[in-house]
């Protein structure tokens, strides 16, 4: 699968994306921002165990975002169970090095299209850390919509973190299937 956008693609990984997600993934500013289950330092042993995963799946749920011809971050989404089932949490992280060039914003939008329409979700939300300004500018300028704050809602490096609810409802939902 291939989503094109002006500025990005955003795609399934590829074993060979290895060197480029290290290069990209090895850096404090994005860590800090992201679940403790991004390694960091984020080492070339790193990526091969996460490609390795992610190419067998091959799932559209946990897609590579591709710039300038090679993988520079990533985007995806977790489908909630039981009573939330139409609901998928989405996360994404872009590498430092292209930040400020509006590629999340293009990344998470055509994320966002994907999923409303082809896995019949009616809902999509971030939780982004309170102070990460970028994120929430990339939600604002995709459609999404300021719910709530989570006052103390998560622990990053040993210290408690605010978290801010974010989320997008699908207006063309077509009911449970």
């Amino acid at each position: 699968m291939r989503l094109q956008g002006a500025r990005c693609a955003v795609r399934g990984w590829r074993l060979t994306d290895a060197d480029a997600l290290v290069r990209h993934a090895n850096n404090a500013n994005v860590a800090c921002q992201l679940r403790d289950r991004f390694p960091h330092p984020y080492s070339k042993a790193s990526a091969q165990m996460f490609l390795d995963a992610a190419v067998a799946r091959d799932e559209a749920s946990n897609l590579a975002i591709e710039v300038d011809g090679e993988a520079a971050g990533a985007i995806g989404y977790v489908i909630g169970t039981d009573v939330e089932r139409y609901s998928a949490e989405i996360g994404y992280w872009l590498g430092e090095a292209v930040w400020g060039r509006g590629i999340a914003t293009e990344a998470l939008e055509l994320a966002t299209a994907h999923a409303f329409g082809s896995v019949n979700l009616l809902r999509l939300f971030a939780l982004p850390f309170a102070d990460n300004a970028g994120s929430i500018r990339v939600l604002e300028k995709a459609g999404y919509t300021r719910e709530g704050v989570l006052r103390a809602g998560c622990v990053k490096f040993g210290r408690p973190r605010d978290q801010v609810l974010y989320a997008r409802i699908n207006p063309d939902w077509r009911g449970p299937l």
